[in-house]
């Protein structure tokens, strides 16, 4: 006799499971505690009986003493039964196997984010006030110390980081899918940015050649303007960023697109004193963080 501990994601629909979790299913004893198991309605249409029962270590061990039994574990795992099943079956041996019904995907997370935003949307206060407009600030700052953790080389910063500015795009998701007709899912978004990328790499997904890296960019920037049409050579520069960011790329824009060079020969002018400005309040910052740092240590150590 034997006991399968059956396991499945939440993030593959039910009912998907694989050939040898059918198999189990088919030939043993079925047990769950989950009385609203997602899989419960794929099993029955497949005639697989399940039976509902206590999450007892004891008696579904000795169950599995007397017949071939599979656990169908909860969605969430049913570590605390399994550890106790694992105690149990030391003290007194049988044959225990962990089968896996349905296994996630790489970026099967993803959903998770998706369902907590979904859920804070509706449940939480805070969450339910905020709108693009509102959002915004946090987007900027959840970018700039990506950006900071980036050059700190602090790669477990970096993957908080990176998780703060995922959980801002799924948050305007979100927001806009409540906008109806005129809005749009994080599926639509992803959707958006994987056909243009696929579009804008013919050398990876289609039969065009490439030299090396320098050609990528122009293939790029060729696809790009065929896609756009004849829009202004400056349009989608943001106007929201820092003014010297803007300045700078609203030249290297320029200089890309072959505008002349006496229409900002009075570049370099303008932003030298704001740069030198920028320099004096960063070194200001500076030395304020060290003594925000002191008084926190003295005070607060």
């Amino acid at each position: 006799m034997s006991l399968v501990l059956l396991s499945t994601t939440h993030r593959v629909a039910p009912g998907l499971l694989t050939w040898r979790a059918w198999r189990a299913l088919q030939d043993c004893r079925v047990l769950t505690s989950t009385a609203d198991h997602p899989q419960l309605p794929y099993l029955r249409e497949a005639g697989v009986a399940v039976e509902t029962v206590e999450p007892d270590a004891r008696a579904v061990v000795g169950a599995a003493r007397s017949r071939d039994v599979v656990w169908l574990a909860a969605p969430d795992g049913d570590a605390d039964l399994t550890a106790r099943i694992g105690e149990l079956v030391v003290e007194d041996p049988l044959d225990v196997e962990i089968v896996h019904g349905s296994y996630d995907l790489p970026g099967a997370r993803l959903l998770d984010v998706v369902a907590v935003m979904e859920r804070l949307r509706r449940e939480c206060p805070w969450d339910r006030e905020q709108t693009h407009q509102s959002l915004i600030p946090y987007l900027v700052e959840e970018t700039y110390e990506t950006a900071d953790a980036v050059e700190s080389g602090d790669f477990a910063a970096l993957r908080e980081e990176l998780g703060d500015v995922l959980m801002q795009v799924a948050f305007h998701s979100v927001v806009a899918a409540e906008r109806g007709a005129d809005g749009f899912t994080i599926d639509d978004v992803a959707a958006g940015i994987v056909d243009k990328l696929i579009r804008r790499h013919p050398h990876v997904f289609a039969e065009v050649d490439v030299s090396g890296a320098a050609e990528v960019e122009v293939n790029w920037d060729a696809i790009k303007k065929a896609e756009k049409g004849d829009r202004p050579l400056l349009a989608g520069v943001p106007s929201s960023q820092p003014a010297l960011l803007e300045a700078a790329q609203l030249v290297r824009r320029a200089r890309k697109g072959g505008v002349p060079e006496e229409l900002f020969a009075d570049y370099a002018a303008r932003t030298s004193p704001a740069e030198a400005a920028e320099r004096e309040l960063r070194a200001w910052s500076s030395r304020f963080r060290a003594k925000v740092e002191e008084w926190e240590s003295q005070y607060r150590g």
